[in-house]
């Protein structure tokens, strides 16, 4: 029996404490930082395209760290990994808020998505370890807390240190909190024993990461450097396409344990599961990115309003998540999927009739309306992709899940960012087409004061109200992409099968598989 099973309530109690801190404030870190993006984007003399490296160095980062730490934790031990992890993530937050440069900052985020990426699985690690069988469904309702408070808060809290005193706040603010729960894992948290696991795959996992982070800066910094026409990019797509294509050779042919096991390609439901987290994470991570940055800089919005009319996305998740807990064992899941597909593209269409002029209402409605799509699709999709896997590749299925997850946001930002600035661009320029004398609706009284061909301030104007009119038509194109991902990702569906159709073409599920493995 392990060691804390038999310790106080008490003292559970205050591990417990200990372990969630840190949950929170990784859940924080998700969504606290978007609304910040154009403060951070103006003291540190960054383009939008340039700034979105803040959020997507923090994913690609964690998603990179994420299977490493769960070998880290067998072979050194859950409570001295969770400790460095919370010590370095502390540490991280603490130099971002000090970063002078854009460089700066970004170096300190992937430090700090390295540090955070174990916090979320092995907090949840030490929470069924910490109470007895029996409680294992209340162990796991506090860190279902846990993971809700931080994105609900953040966007709000956020928005809030940004305006009353300045974005590095929001990095701040984790400085006491880390330090009061690495003190509380040291003191109360007791070592759990350290499991025996397969021999790690550093081959396929460093093969994986260079493809990965060689993709991701091609994708960031492609705008900058005119794509191909850049020796740089070249070289980075080179990198990637190099190393993927040895992490597929090393894959295939591997005779002992490999990073993705190859038993992974024979269950439809978890290659369409995993396609369709991709998808989630692009979608979901693309709309946080680009959302709070358009009310602040086309409509003007402080940046705690911004977090307020950002918030309910969470509030819409929460509740869907609770009403799929009630749904799931009576209603078939590929149905809850369907509908939360439908809803979240039903909610981008909204998003893409956004204009200058709007209130907050559309953008709450739809908000929230995108985040009980995304609630209907998770918890649903995770138990089809997983619950038929062998127990001997469950742990390996779910950390190829969480890394697809990653990627998909952070390419997706990446993307979304790089189209918002061309399609800025394209459409600026045919707007001014109309802008010349000789267009009846380019003088008076249409073209009313301060609006003027006549004079450099009425120019001026001009190109300003053209610009955000342009901004505003970009956003409402990558609105509607993203539309069309989800619709486009409807197919994968037909891959999905119930339980008993799985177990009758011999999915059958971790539990049942004990025996054979």
């Amino acid at each position: 029996m392990n060691g804390t099973r038999g310790e106080s309530g008490a003292n559970r109690g205050a591990v417990a404490l200990a372990i969630m801190l840190p949950r929170i404030m990784q859940g924080l870190d998700t969504t606290i930082a978007n609304v910040a993006l154009p403060n951070m984007q103006g003291n540190l003399s960054a383009s939008q395209g340039e700034i979105a490296w803040v959020l997507t160095s923090y994913i690609v980062a964690a998603a990179i760290m994420m299977p490493l730490t769960g070998w880290l934790a067998g072979r050194l031990g859950i409570k001295y990994v969770y400790f460095a992890s919370v010590v370095g993530f502390t540490l991280a937050s603490a130099l971002c808020g000090s970063a002078t440069s854009l460089g700066e900052l970004v170096f300190f985020r992937v430090l700090q998505g390295l540090s955070g990426a174990g916090l979320v699985p092995l907090s949840q690690a030490v929470l069924l370890q910490i109470y007895p069988v029996e409680r294992h469904g209340q162990a796991m309702a506090l860190f279902g807390i846990g993971s809700i408070v931080g994105p609900i808060s953040g966007p709000v809290l956020g928005g809030w240190l940004t305006d009353n005193y300045n974005w590095r706040w929001i990095f701040y603010i984790n400085v006491p909190v880390g330090i009061l729960a690495a003190f509380g894992i040291l003191v109360f948290l007791r070592e759990m024993g350290r499991a025996h696991r397969e021999t790690f795959d550093f081959f396929g996992f460093l093969t994986l990461s260079f493809a990965v982070g060689a993709l991701q800066l091609m994708l960031d910094r492609g705008q900058i450097k005119d794509w191909f026409g850049s020796t740089e990019i070249r070289v980075e797509a080179a990198v990637a396409v190099l190393a993927f294509y040895l992490f597929v050779i090393h894959t295939v042919t591997a005779r002992g344990p490999s990073f993705f096991n190859r038993d992974l390609l024979k269950s439809p439901n978890y290659l369409g599961g995993i396609a369709l987290i991709f998808f989630l994470g692009v979608i979901l991570n693309g709309t946080l990115a680009l959302l709070p940055t358009m009310l602040q800089t086309l409509l003007g919005y402080p940046a705690v309003t911004a977090g307020v009319a950002t918030a309910p996305r969470a509030a819409g998740t929460l509740i869907a998540m609770f009403l799929v807990a009630r749904l799931i064992g009576r209603v078939d899941s590929r149905l809850l999927i369907l509908t939360g597909l439908l809803v979240s593209a039903f909610a981008l269409w909204q998003m893409s009739h956004f204009s200058l002029h709007m209130g907050m209402l559309p953008v709450i409605l739809s908000g929230f309306g995108q985040g009980f799509g995304v609630g209907c699709i998770f918890v649903p999709v995770n138990t089809l992709a997983l619950s038929r896997l062998p127990r001997r590749i469950l742990t390996q299925g779910t950390a190829i899940r969480s890394l697809l997850r990653n990627i998909g946001g952070s390419l997706g930002i990446s993307a979304l960012e790089a189209e918002l600035a061309v399609n800025t661009q394209v459409v600026h320029s045919r707007l001014v087409e109309a802008v010349r004398p000789d267009n009846l609706f380019a003088r008076a009284p249409y073209l009313a004061a301060p609006l003027s061909l006549s004079n450099p301030q009425g120019l001026a104007a001009i190109n300003n109200e053209v610009t955000q009119q342009a901004a505003m038509v970009a956003y409402i194109d990558n609105f509607h992409v993203m539309m069309i991902i989800i619709l486009a990702s409807l197919p994968l569906l037909l891959l999905l099968r119930p339980p008993s159709l799985a177990a009758a073409t011999g999915e059958l599920p971790a539990a049942q598989t004990r025996e054979a493995d």
